[in-house]
């Protein structure tokens, strides 16, 4: 860690007074929409493909990411337009997560990979942010993987889903889609949005979002019209994940044109408190007071999710304690939500909350989360303490709606578990 560490410091130092001067940050507006911005490509990606190097591909998205669409077309486009070149997919996608979660694991599920092209995907998941916190997230990916290594080629793509139609439609991107193209052109990252072809082609009648609902019944899709989606978000495979990897490749096509490896400048930040520091810190056993047990990652929920939280503690002991000191802006716990979760009272320093359930009314099944402990924390250091309570969190937003089905059993939501992964924290953990 150490290492790794002195390296990136260095990396950065090094860079930084390579870089030329940044101007003053200009507020945020809306962008013009552009099917791609080729700015400086992907030259080194291309350079080795062309040689019939070893490349990896990262894809760092979403769900419409981690769906079986452009993701795999694409990369399926690589193997057969580079047959020579050995070519190795890092699907680093997490549904319903955004750029803010996106710029914590960014290191552990993306960087330490080694790509050497990393697709960047959270125009829609970033749909509900701030524009600030949308520089802040992709500012942050883009720091640190241009403090890593300056040679890796990166690409954001911009997706659509129903209500973006309403700017694209005018020759504007949406909000989040217009906070990522300003940090794109910042940092002279090329661009490509998907969701403007999937709205000019609803314009000319090729294409409806969603299906045409009549009576209560869906309507065949006229012979010749592309079906989006059911859902006005996630592409059909064979729909609009076809429109999304038509307009990939032909952008990435013609950027094969004049290009030359060379490695990328890391400019002055766009926002001086952009979320570049953020990252994942394991717990030790030293924070954990009560009863806890490190899940072995071959063996149940660790298994089912070792490859987001490769070290998985556990407690269902009522009165277990996680406490550490930081000294940063953000701290969260990265963690499962699940039929059976508990929840917790948080201290940050002496100062009471909670509780705060780790159940929501998605809960039929476990998924990754965060617990939010604070945020905006003062300068100086600062004693976290979660501790897991006896009493449970209300299961009605679940039960309410699952106890009339076949198969319904009450035991299943019963329960005061714990389930930690690490530490997210934009700073440091101190101990």
């Amino acid at each position: 860690m150490l290492t790794r560490f002195l390296g990136l410091l260095f990396g950065l130092l090094a860079l930084v007074v390579a870089a030329p001067a940044a101007e003053p940050m200009k507020p945020y507006a809306q962008q013009p929409a552009q099917m791609a911005v080729r700015r400086s490509g992907i030259p080194n990606v291309l350079a080795k493909l062309d040689a019939g190097k070893d490349v990896k591909i990262a894809y760092f998205g979403g769900s419409i990411t981690a769906q079986p669409g452009w993701r795999v077309k694409t990369f399926d486009w690589f193997r057969k337009t580079w047959p020579a070149a050995k070519l190795t997919e890092i699907n680093a996608t997490i549904g319903g997560t955004n750029s803010e979660h996106g710029v914590y694991r960014c290191w552990q599920d993306v960087l330490s990979k080694k790509p050497d092209l990393v697709f960047v995907e959270f125009a829609v998941n970033d749909g509900g942010m701030a524009a600030n916190d949308c520089f802040r997230g992709m500012e942050g990916i883009v720091r640190q993987t241009l403090i890593a290594d300056p040679a890796i080629d990166i690409c954001f793509v911009y997706t659509f889903r129903t209500g973006y139609e309403k700017d694209l439609e005018k020759g504007l991107n949406p909000p989040a889609a217009s906070a990522h193209e300003m940090v794109a052109a910042w940092y002279d990252i090329p661009s490509i949005n998907v969701a403007l072809k999937t709205v000019q082609l609803a314009q000319e009648g090729k294409l409806i979002y969603v299906p045409k609902v009549v009576g209560g019944e869906k309507q065949p899709t006229p012979d010749g019209v592309i079906l989006f989606s059911d859902d006005g978000v996630h592409p059909h495979i064979e729909g609009g994940h076809v429109v999304y990897t038509q307009v990939l490749i032909e952008a990435l096509t013609a950027w094969r044109q004049g290009a030359k490896a060379e490695e990328h400048s890391l400019r002055s930040p766009l926002i001086a408190d952009n979320w570049d520091a953020a990252k994942l810190v394991p717990l030790r056993a030293s924070m954990l007071g009560g009863e806890w047990t490190k899940m072995p990652p071959t063996e149940g929920l660790a298994r089912n999710f070792v490859d987001r939280l490769p070290e998985l503690w556990h407690t269902a002991k009522p009165g277990s304690t996680i406490t550490f000191r930081v000294k940063g802006q953000t701290v969260k716990l990265y963690d499962l939500l699940g039929p059976d979760g508990g929840q917790v009272d948080i201290e940050v320093d002496g100062r009471k909350s909670g509780p705060v359930g780790r159940f929501d009314s998605y809960c039929t099944y476990y998924r990754l989360a965060n617990l939010f402990i604070a945020r905006d924390l003062g300068p100086g250091e600062h004693t976290i303490k979660v501790t897991l309570r006896a009493d449970q969190p209300s299961r009605a937003s679940v039960t309410d709606r699952e106890k009339d089905k076949p198969g319904f059993d009450p035991k299943k939501y019963d329960g005061t578990n714990l389930w930690i992964g690490s530490i997210m924290v934009i700073g440091d953990v101190l101990d």
